[in-house]
């Protein structure tokens, strides 16, 4: 087929031959019209505009720390792919405005910089021509990758994407600044920022950090009055910000804060009393402060009478007592109601109440899933069970969070039609998850407790045979423990879940055959994230490292975009990494690695790799410096616990000057010559200006 580009040229060149005239978008063929178009040549757009382009976002996760952040109740829909920064062409900011004086119409106003009113019809210029024409073509772009290869074409796609794009993701909040962002693109309706990097859920990184949402709050509130979404993730967020959001936007329709922190009750009441055209409150795996229970704000009863629209309502996190009464009126008059999550402060008795209100739910987190009051006879209990068996369009299930196993059996009715279940707070045992799973064929979502043992993953593999995500997370995680899950759990998913594309697997003990059978049984795999608990641990039952495992699943799995590995791991496996895995752009390393050999192999070998992780692995100096041909095509790198020296970052600095080098320490006192974390991430806009006293920026 044409390149991508080439094939877009053919489009427009294809619409100006059509008498100017544009229709919904044609199917692209492989065969390129033969037409004589009369258009001078000189100016048809070059394809060979070139850019080296930052984007920013995340991290991966800890293998032995606590996991309660890793398990946000939503799994996530956007692809590997998807996740690039769609600030990746902000690189070309350099490229300025053509200075030639041209009449360009702009959705039906004159050009706001020309000063001028409405002029008399005039022939359009054939550069206007073109540009009006990309215009209508780029309202279909969706996928923010496309957009940003477009952008770097030429100048007239440059300004042609920006005023096209109405979806803004910033995948790192200091890879440029505020006013950077706005200035390029000026309509604008719906933003994603992204702050702190992900270990910063396992406390690897200082509380104050940064990451605040204030000037990033300051500068949308001027620029997009008519802003109808805001998407944050680890952000610090207060109340003035909240309070900002909902007094400057009119048309505000959703906000989503996941794993962010800094505001209370207050901010939220805020949001629910000015935001009247809200319809999606999710507040996801964040921390809201509720330390004094005199100051916790009602905030449920601050949605109006009038408020109708709501869609989605999410606060699960959220550690403290609703206003159960102002919740169900909210519910109940809220026809188009889909997602509902509740916190552990709604009982059994309460959910029995709201799924009477709400039968339309497609998406629900039940709350604690107990009773208020456990000695309450059984007689006086609501019919649980017919409750569910009403809700019919419920394809998704989350919650549990204090489980009552002998409710269990309410939610049968609805298993046969789940895609999406969530157990990851439920310490059922295999028995009763059994009971469960044997009634969700469809089940494509799965995330579960370690405590279901090998027996409930064989379980899993018999009867969803759907299923294309898998999560099991740690009861314990300490090193010196049995786990419940191992190779068999393992190896009976792969034979019997073959549509398998994501799998999260945490365990004490593991093989290479489990890994290897893995790897052929499933072979469309995208993320492979194997953490095996304790340090340097080999196959347990040949005592070889895992080299073997890991190097199947990079050359059976050729669509493996992310990568986590863990246990006795030699140069041999990065050597694999290296070798095969030239699609993987995520690589998460944990207590694994043996000289600086192995990570030069996976930095001059992985030419798609976008964000690198390591932790407690012996890499040291030799390894930082084997990268400095890639970092500028990479969003970050992070490296803690390593055997860095400050000369060695120092070095990289001087000779990536467009780089950020952050280095961290845990105190303002313990600041040495070794590293204790190095976090590196490229910035349009030079070092920030709110690093606290811990943090050392290189220059």
């Amino acid at each position: 087929s044409l390149p991508y580009h080439l094939t877009f040229h053919t489009l427009f060149l294809h619409s100006l031959h059509s008498n100017f005239t544009f229709s919904p978008i044609p199917t692209l063929t492989n065969q390129t019209p033969q037409i004589q178009y009369p258009i001078n040549q000189s100016k048809i757009p070059s394809f060979e505009s070139k850019a080296t382009v930052p984007d920013q976002t995340t991290p991966t996760q800890n293998i032995i720390h606590p996991l309660q952040q890793m398990r946000e109740n939503h799994p996530s829909t956007n692809s590997e792919e998807d996740q690039r920064s769609s600030v990746l062409d902000l690189a070309r900011a350099e490229i300025t405005e053509s200075s030639t004086s041209k009449t360009r119409n702009y959705g039906g106003f004159p050009d706001p910089a020309s000063g001028s009113g409405p002029s008399e019809p005039q022939a359009p210029f054939p550069d206007q021509v073109l540009e009006n024409v990309l215009e209508n073509v780029l309202h279909f772009l969706s996928s923010r990758r496309d957009r940003n290869a477009a952008s770097l074409v030429c100048r007239s796609w440059y300004r042609a994407e920006a005023l096209t794009r109405s979806e803004l993701f910033i995948g790192n909040c200091y890879s440029l600044s505020p006013a950077r962002a706005t200035t390029r693109f000026t309509r604008v309706k719906s933003v994603t920022v992204k702050g702190k990097p992900r270990f910063a859920d396992f406390d690897l990184m200082p509380h104050d950090w940064g990451a605040h949402f204030t000037p990033w709050a300051s500068a949308l509130a001027q620029a997009y009055p008519w802003l109808e979404k805001l998407h944050l993730k680890r952000m610090t967020v207060t109340d003035d910000d909240l309070d900002l959001i909902a007094d400057s936007f009119s048309g505000f329709r959703e906000l989503v804060l996941v794993c962010c922190e800094g505001f209370s009750t207050h901010g939220l009441a805020s949001v629910a009393a000015k935001c009247r055209l809200l319809r999606v409150l999710e507040l996801v795996e964040s921390v809201v402060d509720s330390e004094d229970e005199e100051e916790i704000a009602d905030w449920i009863l601050c949605f109006p009478e009038s408020q109708t629209n709501m869609e989605s309502l999410v606060f699960d996190c959220v550690e403290c007592p609703i206003n159960f009464e102002a919740l169900e009126s909210l519910v109940a008059r809220s026809p188009r109601l889909k997602k509902l999550r509740l916190n552990r402060y709604v009982s059994m008795a309460q959910l029995h109440r709201l799924l009477l209100r709400a039968p339309q739910l497609t998406h629900l987190g039940t709350g604690s899933f107990s009773a208020a009051e456990p000695g309450v006879v059984g007689e006086l209990e609501p019919d649980y069970t017919a409750a569910f068996e009403a809700c019919r369009s419920l394809v998704c299930l989350s919650g549990f969070r204090e489980i009552w196993a002998d409710y269990l059996p309410a939610i049968y009715p609805v298993c046969a039609n789940l895609t999406s279940l969530n157990l990851s707070y439920a310490d059922v045992n295999a028995q009763q998850l059994k009971a469960v799973i044997r009634h969700c064929h469809k089940l494509q979502i799965f995330w579960v407790l370690d405590s279901i043992c090998d027996e409930g993953l064989q379980a899993v593999a018999a009867t969803c045979k759907d299923l294309r995500e898998l999560r099991v997370f740690p009861v314990d995680a300490r090193e010196d423990t049995e786990g419940p899950v191992s190779e068999v759990g393992l190896e009976a998913i792969s034979q019997g879940c073959r549509k398998l594309e994501s799998i999260l697997y945490f365990c004490q003990r593991m093989t290479n055959a489990a890994v290897v059978a893995m790897s052929k049984n499933c072979p469309d795999l995208v993320v492979f994230r194997l953490c095996i608990i304790g340090r340097y641990r080999p196959d347990h039952v040949t005592q070889e490292p895992m080299d073997e495992g890991f190097g199947a699943i990079v050359m059976n799995c050729k669509k493996l975009t992310r990568l986590a590995v863990s246990g006795l791991l030699t140069d041999r496996a990065f050597e694999y990494i290296g070798r095969y895995g030239k699609s993987v752009r995520t690589l998460s390393v944990a207590f694994a690695g043996d000289t600086d050999t192995g990570l030069k192999y996976v930095l001059e070998g992985c030419p798609n790799l976008q964000k690198l992780e390591i932790r407690d692995s012996p890499f040291g100096d030799g390894a930082l410096r084997s990268g400095l041909h890639h970092y500028y095509n990479m969003r970050f790198l992070w490296m803690s616990s390593c055997k860095l020296t400050r000369q060695a970052c120092q070095e990289i600095a001087q000779a990536l000057p467009n780089l950020v080098l952050e280095v961290i320490s845990n105190s303002v006192e313990n600041a040495g010559d070794d590293i204790e974390i190095l976090y590196m991430y490229r910035s349009l806009d030079g070092p920030r200006d709110d690093a606290p006293g811990f943090v050392n920026i290189l220059h």
